[in-house]
């Protein structure tokens, strides 16, 4: 969970779980709910992809009401939008807002936090299924960060069984080029280094666009048409939907970050398929082998599922093998978690200590290929963008402490002298 509170005089508490689209809406909230006097709310951002991110947002609005009892609670996001009623019944809760809501201008301009009058006037959640545009708010600031996110995508056209997801954003849509080019020069004003490119689906970007463009061709063109951007980098992308410009551009345009995560969720093909993903166990290898050809410093992350219907040990092991294969270096680890109304509900379930203990072994494995990386780092010299009190990402991702105090927004050439907690430690110096 991040908080997004600048100034407790001006701005209303956001918290926000889940994905970096959500990071990305909540500070166009933030700002559209500080233009409107909206300082009175906390505002709880949620997601839905799992029963825990729900669990934990339910917490934080119980905990947040006992320590400001007099403040109103808004609940938006995934969650919300998928099943308003749920929250609205919630005793600390006072509005329900959809996800079309939370980023229309007109909304926060007429909304009001007076004390509701009945339940009817304290839920704002329309049809997500009808929206067909994204939002244009073009971020002045990104809560003085020195990486800023940026919108290209939202909603989703596929079904993969296991996910809510589409319900909760609708159907996929794309930021124009030229709107995302204006919002990449708007941040940049305001002393951002790094763009992230965000979306629901990022690699089906410009489906819905004349022509039907493709991700590579956009990263391309915001490359081209903005010099003075230092470094863009992609949020997850799908192995299954990855061009051949998008390729090229891994390859030539040493802008773009040697930071690929990949949307995996599984190694073995039979469960692949009963997932519904458009990728086996050796289309991800392919991809990898040749990204890592045309790009030899390249490192890889990767969401995984532990213990989908219907997994059995045999099918674990693939996943185990697949980052061992792989390389996969980051690596987010899910335990499969029951969504209602979704296909694999209604498919034979794992035991849940089973669907524990498998995801904590994925996540050994992770730590294990995790340090691995680490201890290769040693030695190396790496550009790092300092983003806070001499810590900074490298262009691969990795955290970097520097020796010297080095000023936010800078970035440094750094040799690597070892590991410490917040990572690696490296030095400007000789």
């Amino acid at each position: 969970m991040k908080t997004f509170q600048k100034n407790k005089n001006s701005l209303p508490e956001l918290k926000t779980f889940g994905c970096r689209l959500n990071i990305w809406e909540s500070q166009v909230i933030s700002d559209l709910a500080s233009k409107y006097g909206h300082s009175d709310l906390i505002i709880f951002n949620t997601c839905a992809v799992t029963s825990e991110a729900e669990r934990q947002a339910r917490q934080a609005i119980r905990s947040s009401k006992k320590n400001r009892p007099n403040a109103k609670i808004l609940v938006t996001g995934c969650a919300a939008q998928i099943d308003p009623q749920k929250w609205n019944v919630i005793p600390e809760v006072d509005f329900v807002v959809g996800n079309k809501e939370k980023l229309d201008e007109n909304f926060w301009c007429e909304f009001t936090s007076e004390n509701k009058l009945n339940d009817n006037n304290s839920v704002f959640v329309q049809d997500i299924m009808q929206v067909k545009s994204t939002s244009k708010h073009l971020l002045e600031s990104f809560n003085k960060h020195t990486r800023g996110f940026v919108q290209v995508q939202n909603g989703c056209d596929h079904r993969c069984t296991f996910c809510i997801i589409p319900f909760g954003r609708g159907p996929s849509r794309s930021v124009s080029t030229q709107n995302v080019i204006n919002a990449i020069n708007s941040l940049l004003k305001s002393g951002v280094k790094e763009i992230v490119l965000t979306g629901v689906d990022l690699t089906s970007w410009g489906i819905d666009i004349f022509g039907k463009p493709c991700l590579g061709l956009l990263v391309k063109k915001i490359l081209k048409n903005i010099p003075n951007l230092k470094r863009l980098r992609l949020s997850s992308i799908d192995p299954a939907e990855v061009d051949f410009d998008l390729m090229d551009a891994i390859e030539h345009e040493k802008r773009l970050m040697p930071h690929l995560h990949l949307s995996i969720q599984h190694g073995d093909d039979l469960i692949l398929k009963r997932m519904k993903r458009r990728h086996l166990y050796r289309d991800v290898i392919n991809f990898v082998e040749e990204a890592k050809r045309r790009r030899s410093d390249v490192v890889f992350g990767g969401d995984f599922i532990a213990g989908f219907p219907t997994e059995d040990y045999k099918a674990h092991k693939k996943s185990i093998e697949l980052i061992t294969e792989a390389n996969i270096t980051y690596i987010h680890v899910f335990p499969y978690s029951k969504r209602k109304n979704t296909p694999a509900s209604k498919m034979p379930q794992v035991p849940k200590n089973i669907i524990q203990k498998r995801a904590k072994e994925l996540r050994d494995l992770a730590n294990q290929q995790y340090n691995r990386f680490l201890v290769s780092q040693i030695g190396t010299t790496q550009n790092v963008l300092i983003e806070n009190n001499s810590v900074g990402h490298a262009t691969n991702f990795s955290k970097i402490k520097l020796k010297e105090e080095v000023e936010s927004s800078t970035i440094v050439s750094a040799k690597i002298l070892e590991i410490v907690p917040e990572g690696l430690l490296g030095t400007i110096g000789n």
